[in-house]
Parts: structure tokens; C-alpha cells; sequence
């Protein structure tokens, strides 16, 4: 039947930085866990990407997944909070590269397509399909949900790549 790959799902940010683990086996997924790592907003900036780094670090020694995904970076107005979110998210890939993982990474709007159907939509409607698609699943904030969100996103593109390699081999 195959094998049960544990997806970490990563959405990065410098305050918080939402999590979420699923399992998924064939087309069936299944929740195990979520959390956010938040940072002291009123520490330095290296201390904050410390913080960020240890805590996913934790959390990836705890859970032992087999894959990561990281929400892309959207870029805003404001240049100096797109940079100091491109830093946050440069440790969201580092970990788990470390940890030895391949990272995938998609585009808000295709996280969104994953989970909802289409590329533009609300957080309401995001977090409303998560549960949906994964009633056990538990988050406690917006960024963790997220998380679930980019999990499921990656679990539906593996899904995706492994069958059309099958097909070839």
C-alpha cells in the first residue's frame, strides 16, 4: 500500500513561526501535531532567529518527519519587515535542511488552491478546510493553522510527483 511519509508543514514568521505535522499514506492524511515557536519581540534581531532556530530544531528532533515545506515569501511595502521575514524564513528552511531533509516550498496562493480550491481566499476559509480535511486536527494560532494549510499542500504536490514517477519506472 505504501509508506507513511510525516510532512512538516513551516510558516515562517519572526514573531511566530506556526508549525504543523501530518501523516500521509496513499490519499489519506492524518493529523499528529502543531504548535507555533514565537521569539522575544524585544530581544535583538540575531537573538529572535536563535530563538526561532532552536525552537524548530526542538520540535524536528521531537517529531522526526521525513519532509519539510515552507510557505514563500510574499513580499509588502514595507521593506524592512519583508527583509526581517526573509530572514525568519531562512532559518524555516535551514532546519530541516540540516536535520538532513529536502524542503519544498510553495507560493501562498497555491497553499490555498491545495486546501480550498482556489488560489485566493481567507485565513476563516483555510482554517474551516484544515478541519474539514483533518477533524482531530488542534491549532493554537493562525500561523500554525497555516502550517497544517502548507503540510497538506506538500502532501497533495508529493502525492502528485511520486504517481507520475511511478508511472514512468
Amino acid at each position: 500500500m505504501g509508506e507513511t511519509i510525516r510532512i512538516i508543514g513551516i510558516d515562517p514568521g519572526l514573531r511566530r513561526t506556526g508549525w504543523g505535522i501530518v501523516e500521509s499514506l496513499g490519499n489519506s492524511l492524518r493529523f499528529v501535531a502543531s504548535g507555533t515557536v514565537r521569539s522575544d519581540d524585544k530581544a535583538a534581531l540575531a537573538t529572535r532567529l536563535c530563538q526561532l532556530h532552536d525552537g524548530l530544531a526542538e520540535i524536528l528532533h521531537a517529531t522526526m518527519p521525513h519532509e519539510a515545506a515552507v510557505e514563500q515569501t510574499f513580499v509588502n511595502k514595507d521593506a524592512a519587515a519583508t527583509l526581517k521575514l526573509g530572514q525568519a524564513r531562512g532559518i524555516a528552511m535551514l532546519v530541516p535542511a540540516l536535520a538532513g531533509l529536502v524542503v519544498a516550498e510553495y507560493a501562498p496562493n497555491a497553499v490555498k488552491k491545495a486546501v480550498i480550491g482556489v488560489g485566493h481566499g481567507d485565513k476563516k476559509q483555510i482554517h474551516m478546510m484544515v478541519k474539514v480535511l483533518m477533524p482531530m486536527a488542534t491549532f493554537d494560532t493562525d500561523d500554525a493553522a497555516d502550517a497544517l494549510a502548507i503540510a497538506i499542500c506538500h502532501a497533495h504536490h508529493r502525492q502528485s510527483v511520486v504517481y507520475r514517477l511511478a508511472a514512468l519506472g
